[in-house]
C-alpha cells in the first residue's frame, strides 16, 4: 500500500523508499531535489532490482549507496551475440554521455569501437524468452536509417539493470536538450519503448506472385520489421505505417486472386504506394496483429515522422 494508502501503487520513491500512487508521482516528480520516482509497471527483473536496492543494499537509506545511474559514464563487459555465429561473447562496452554514443570493442584492449551507437537513436528493451536468458536486454539503434539489432546479457541481474537504467538516464539527459520545453512526464515515455507486437507470420513480395514465407515480425512503433530469425543483426525488410489520415489501412483477409498462402488468416495493409499481404497461423493471431497495426494507423503522424515516411518511399 502506498503512503497516501492506495493500494496496488503503480510507482516508488527510490530516494525516499515509499510508494506512491499515480497522482503522487506527478508531485514527487516536481520535488526531484527530494525524490525521484520510478514506475513499478516494469519488467520483472526491474522489480526484483527496485526491491534489492532497497533492502539488501540499503540504497534509500543512505545516498552514497545509490547506484551512479545518471553519471554519463558507464564502462563494462558484456556478452554479446555474433551477428554471423550466433556465439555469445565477452565484449566491452562504453556509455558516454558526453560523446552522446553507446559503443563496444571487439577486443578487451582495442582503441577504436566496433560500432558507435547514437544515443538519439537508441532504444533497450528485456528481452528474456527471445534471447533464451533471465538477464536478456535488446538493444537497438538505427545505421544508415536501417535498424541494428544487438543482443546482450550479464550474469549478474543488478548489472544489466544498471546498463538499462543507465541507458535510460542518457536518452533522458538528450531529451531534455533536444526538446528543452518538454515537461518531464512527456519525455518518460521516450526513453525506452516496448515493442508493440512481435511474432511470425507469412509474407508474400511485392508482386503478389510470390510464394508466402514464415518470417519474424517486429512492430516498433511505426516501423514493421521482418526477419528470417528473431535474433537476426538486421530486418529483411522494413516497412513504414502511418496513420489514416495518410491514406494507410489495415484490412483481414486477403485479395481473392491471391494464392500459395499455407496459414489462412490473411491480412492487407493499404498504403499510399502498394499492398503488403500477410497470413497468420490462426485467427487469434490475425485479431491481434491487426489491433496492433490499427493502433498505429488511428495515431496522428508527428512532423518527424514525415521525413522517416519520405525516406522509405525513397529508399533504394
Amino acid at each position: 500500500m502506498s503512503i497516501c494508502c492506495i493500494a496496488d501503487p503503480e510507482w516508488a520513491s527510490y530516494t525516499l523508499g515509499v510508494f506512491v500512487c499515480h497522482s503522487c508521482s506527478a508531485l514527487h516528480r516536481n520535488i526531484a531535489q527530494i525524490s525521484k520516482v520510478k514506475s513499478l509497471l516494469l519488467d520483472p527483473l526491474l522489480r526484483e532490482q527496485w526491491i534489492r536496492a532497497k533492502y539488501e543494499r540499503e540504497e534509500f537509506l543512505c545516498v552514497a549507496k545509490q547506484e551512479p545511474y545518471s553519471a554519463g559514464y558507464r564502462e563494462g563487459f558484456l556478452w554479446k551475440r555474433g551477428r554471423d555465429n550466433g556465439q555469445y561473447l565477452s565484449r566491452k562496452f562504453i556509455l558516454s554521455e558526453r560523446e552522446g554514443v553507446l559503443k563496444y570493442f571487439n577486443k578487451h584492449d582495442a582503441r577504436e569501437p566496433k560500432a558507435i551507437m547514437k544515443i538519439n537513436s537508441v532504444n533497450a528493451t528485456f528481452q528474456p524468452t527471445k534471447i533464451g536468458t533471465a538477464h536478456g536486454l535488446q538493444i537497438t539503434y538505427l545505421k544508415d536509417n536501417s535498424t541494428r539489432n544487438i543482443f546482450v546479457y550479464h550474469e549478474d541481474g543488478k548489472e544489466m539493470v544498471d546498463w538499462f537504467n543507465a541507458i535510460r538516464a542518457a536518452r533522458f539527459h538528450y531529451l531534455q536538450v533536444a526538446f528543452p520545453g518538454a515537461s518531464i512526464s512527456d519525455l518518460l515515455p521516450k526513453l525506452t519503448r516496448n515493442y508493440i507486437k512481435e511474432g511470425y507470420m507469412q509474407k508474400t513480395g511485392p508482386k503478389h506472385t510470390e510464394g508466402f514465407k514464415k518470417r519474424w515480425f517486429t512492430m516498433d512503433d511505426r516501423r514493421l520489421m521482418y526477419f528470417k530469425d528473431p535474433l537476426d543483426a538486421y530486418a529483411r525488410g522494413e516497412v513504414f505505417i502511418g496513420s489514416k489520415e495518410n491514406s494507410y489501412t489495415v484490412l483481414a483477409g486477403l485479395p481473392s486472386s491471391i494464392q500459395g498462402y499455407h496459414w489462412q488468416f490473411g491480412i492487407t495493409i493499404v498504403t499510399p504506394d502498394r499492398k503488403f499481404l500477410f497470413a497468420c497461423e490462426t485467427e487469434e493471431d490475425q485479431k491481434s496483429w491487426i489491433a496492433a497495426f490499427q493502433t498505429v494507423i488511428n495515431k496522428p503522424m508527428l512532423p518527424q515522422e514525415y521525413a522517416v515516411e519520405a525516406y522509405f518511399k525513397h529508399k533504394p
